[in-house]
């Protein structure tokens, strides 16, 4: 009897198997959710900086360990807790913004650097080379920033002979909105062939170099005042951080009245930095051809 049963249902377990996967199914994509964002771009910065192979959920750790190092620190000289606990949750965030930091230095540096690239880039095919052999001869002499990438491209061609898969690789290796770009270009180029690419470098890189003009010129002009702003909002913390070392003041501050001029204080000057940077905060080219 048991055996019976057991088989029946096994039986209609099957059908209703077969039932369901004769049905049609319309796979919609999944919608990008409100993170998707934010690691991309922090996956560019770490490519951008030399750590491509540092997973972009290491971060958030990293930070963590960060704040939890400065607030053990802060309490074994004061002994304050509300003191330790905001110096520990603005330590988190040091290694973040360190890392946002080195990223956009390393942007400015290879917006100045592109225009060589796709001069380089003309020349080699008004020379009569071949798109991979162009991009092979970028890693050899173009300019200094941006030769790895193209001496990787030129290693994974030679391996695999696909220039598709290479291209893309160097995108992600890129990991800048102009590089995407000009790979799609050439990968275009490839493709469905054309005479233009000549007029179309000499176009983006007559295009590049005053877009690099331009932003110098503003982030020159804006520089002081950032950076300013920047000092304004780290020295009361660091006036903090030297009055910890103060039993006098360290007790002052470890308790209620304290811990509400601190709070007080961290969403002021959060919220006037964040409008200070929304307001300094120049257009920036996104990645669109990832």
């Amino acid at each position: 009897m048991r055996a019976g049963a057991l088989i029946g249902v096994l039986l209609g377990l099957g059908l209703l198997s077969i039932w369901v996967s004769t049905w049609e199914r319309d796979p919609s994509p999944r919608r990008p959710g409100p993170l998707d964002g934010w690691w991309e771009r922090l996956r560019d910065d770490l490519t951008r900086v030399g750590l491509a192979t540092v997973p972009p959920m290491a971060v958030p750790f990293v930070c963590i360990g960060a704040g939890l190092l400065a607030a053990l620190a802060v309490f074994a000289l004061s002994g304050a807790t509300v003191i330790a606990l905001t110096l520990g949750a603005i330590g988190t965030f040091v290694p973040y913004t360190a890392l946002r930091s080195l990223a956009h230095r390393r942007r400015i540096q290879m917006r100045e650097v592109w225009p060589e690239v796709v001069d380089h880039l003309s020349s080699a095919i008004r020379a009569g080379l071949s798109l991979p052999e162009a991009l092979v001869q970028v890693g050899r002499t173009g300019p200094e920033a941006l030769r790895p990438p193209f001496v990787d491209f030129a290693r994974d061609f030679q391996a695999s002979g696909d220039f598709g898969s290479s291209l893309t690789r160097l995108k992600a290796r890129l990991a800048d909105p102009v590089g995407d770009r000009l790979v799609e270009a050439l990968r275009i180029t490839r493709d469905v062939g054309g005479t233009d690419l000549g007029v179309l470098l000499r176009t983006l890189s007559a295009f590049l170099r005053e877009d690099a003009r331009t932003r110098a010129e503003l982030e020159a002009r804006q520089s002081w005042t950032v950076n300013a702003s920047r000092l304004a909002l780290a020295a009361p913390w660091i006036v903090l951080a030297l009055m910890a070392t103060r039993p006098q003041a360290a007790e002052a501050y470890d308790s209620p009245s304290g811990l509400a001029v601190i709070v007080t204080g961290a969403i002021v000057s959060l919220v006037a930095y964040r409008v200070m940077l929304r307001i300094a905060r120049l257009p920036q080219d996104e990645r669109v051809l990832r």
